[in-house]
């Protein structure tokens, strides 16, 4: 009998053992599908950001080829004003100094700073001269601050 009674403490040592074993495999496979859930967390956020970056990257490339069309229309918007500009300059320059100038003063500065601008540089001159002169100094201060 005393034997038995020692055989106890090592049969109950046996089953802990094996309990611990068997509570550190289920331990090790509830890690191993933690692992493999976040895996696959990880790949679904990684797919998702690569569908967003490539959404991004496309709204780019449409928005560029979008400024590009503005800006050519700006462009031809812009040349289109100019030779109109440059039209009404060389009617300036056919006229007699003092009526362009008698018409240019009667201008906005901003517009008649314009015509000056596309006139051949004599003739412009010419157009000043005959302008009066607190007309003549407001315009040429307003050619010599723009940055040519």
């Amino acid at each position: 009998m005393r034997r038995f009674f020692m055989c106890i403490p090592l049969i109950l040592l046996f089953s802990m053992n094996i309990y611990a074993q068997d509570d550190t495999a289920m331990s090790m496979e509830k890690q191993k599908l933690e692992l493999a859930k976040k895996e696959v967390l990880i790949k679904q956020e990684a797919e998702r950001l690569k569908t967003l970056k490539k959404e991004v990257e496309d709204d780019i490339a449409k928005y560029n080829n979008l400024l590009q069309q503005i800006e050519k229309s700006l462009q031809q918007v812009e040349e289109t004003g100019n030779k109109r500009l440059r039209h009404v300059a060389k009617a300036y320059e056919a006229m007699p100094p003092e009526d362009a100038a008698t018409r240019l003063s009667g201008l906005d500065n901003d517009t008649a700073v314009s015509i000056l601008l596309k006139m051949e540089s004599k003739k412009a001159g010419l157009v000043i001269g005959m302008m009066e002169s607190k007309k003549a100094t407001l315009l040429t201060k307003e050619i010599a601050k723009l940055k040519l």
